[in-house]
């Protein structure tokens, strides 16, 4: 019996160092990760000179006496950005065109030639503002490339000759931003970035996540149509990340570096910049519930586009759809019927008081431990017996599940592979009223 009673501890203490052993290969995220992850919403501001000439690309060579935005007013912009429930904005301080919004010495191109403000304004320092104020993060989005330059995507020169002319203006223009607009939560470099700009992010960006370029930390999705694809996974491999342009095709659940997805999508089908005939290709409320759905759903980042027009300003019928976004994402997900917190083990049960209807449930995993669970099935007990409502692969920060009206008296969760023991943030219910008539 002792010799028993041996073997059996012995293969317990091996089947936990295992467990251990895996648990350490796992990719977990940074604390700024982590802080930019959990904002689960942010609002991309596109105002360029495109804004005026009715177009998605600038040529770099607008009349900028025509460019004074005169109700401009980015207190509104915050207020726009937290009526949908999101905690950042990120500014496109330059877009491809070269157009700055601050006033830079780099190029003549920019803020301090315009009639706004007789050119003694900066947009760039009035949207940090205004972001301090509201209690919002600020990202910044600066192009690395550049008309007058004939730089396209990454900063690359067309004329090589002019490449290093150029790195110089580019790296002055980024440590402009960086140094004088305080923290910067996230640096946007569309298309990656080529010049070599690591010593200036190392220098102003370590409280920074990164969009793009070889020190990315986040990846865009692959697509901007704000929606992933699942499962979805947080962690790619080093050598893929380093590309500076890993998408969501380089998911790896085991992969050893942490880098969450940004999905990114304009709010009007589909253009970046306000023009009169872009206002009938707005989005509708139940497509953005659908992308919703299927992006901070499925436990990824959600950034909606806001296109001011040539006023400045986020034109009424934009700003009712954001707040009915808002109200819709509140009413359906603001208070659950029952929620379970802090569990480590493969299950999770919800216990009624009295049988209840419900028709979705979130998941949510401990991700600061890595993302562990690979499988799951989620079961209501009717009847007196159990049946399965729902089953998943991947969780992460955020899943959620639906499924067709049903009255139980409790719910359970059962992770059926992990890597590691699970560690379940949270698992609760909703029941949203006529969601599956309206599907």
């Amino acid at each position: 019996m002792k010799k028993i009673i041996l073997i059996s501890a012995l293969l317990i203490l091996q089947q936990s160092a295992f467990l251990h052993g895996q648990e350490a290969r796992l990719a977990v995220p940074s604390q700024i990760q982590y802080a930019w992850q959990e904002q689960e919403r942010i609002m991309f501001i596109h105002l360029g000179m495109a804004t005026w000439q009715n177009k998605e690309y600038d040529d770099g060579h607008f009349d900028l006496s025509r460019v004074n935005p005169t109700k401009l007013n980015t207190d509104d912009w915050c207020k726009v950005a937290k009526s949908w429930g999101a905690k950042e904005i990120i500014f496109v301080a330059k877009h491809a065109g070269g157009f700055c919004w601050w006033p830079t010495h780099t190029t003549e191109y920019c803020v301090r030639n315009i009639p706004w403000k007789n050119g003694k304004g900066d947009l760039l320092a009035e949207v940090a503002a205004s972001c301090k104020k509201t209690g919002l993060k600020l990202g910044i989005y600066i192009y690395p490339g550049d008309g007058e330059y004939g730089a396209g995507d990454g900063g690359v020169t067309k004329d090589p000759s002019k490449q290093e002319a150029y790195n110089k203006i580019y790296r002055k223009q980024l440590t402009e931003i960086l140094s004088l607009y305080g923290v910067i939560s996230e640096v946007w470099f569309d298309g990656s970035c080529k010049i070599d700009v690591s010593d200036i992010l190392q220098k102003y960006a370590r409280k920074s996540v990164i969009f793009q370029g070889p020190m990315a930390s986040i990846r865009w999705p692959g697509t901007e149509s704000g929606k992933l694809d699942y499962p979805v996974w947080n962690t790619v491999s080093s050598a893929a990340l380093k590309t500076g342009v890993s998408t969501q095709k380089d998911d790896n659940p085991d992969g050893d570096a942490w880098a969450p997805l940004e999905a990114d999508i304009p709010l009007y089908n589909h253009y970046w910049f306000w023009a009169p005939s872009n206002e009938s290709k707005r989005k509708t409320l139940p497509e953005l519930m659908e992308i919703y759905y299927k992006s901070v759903g499925y436990g990824g980042v959600l950034l909606i586009n806001a296109s001011p027009d040539t006023n400045g300003v986020i034109v009424p019928g934009d700003q009712a759809l954001y707040k009915k976004f808002g109200e819709e994402l509140k009413n359906r997900f603001g208070k659950p019927l029952k929620e379970i917190q802090n569990i480590s083990g493969n299950t999770a049960e919800i216990v009624f008081s009295r049988p209840t209807s419900v028709n979705h449930t979130i998941l949510m995993e401990n991700y600061l431990k890595g993302q562990r669970i690979r499988s799951y099935t989620i079961e209501g007990y009717i009847g007196g017996q159990w049946k399965i409502l729902s089953s998943g692969i991947s969780a992460g920060r955020k899943k959620i599940d639906t499924f067709p009206d049903v009255t139980v008296s409790r719910l359970r969760l059962t992770v059926n592979k992990s890597v590691g023991i699970p560690l379940i943030r949270s698992f609760s219910a909703f029941f949203i009223k006529d969601f599956n008539k309206n599907r």
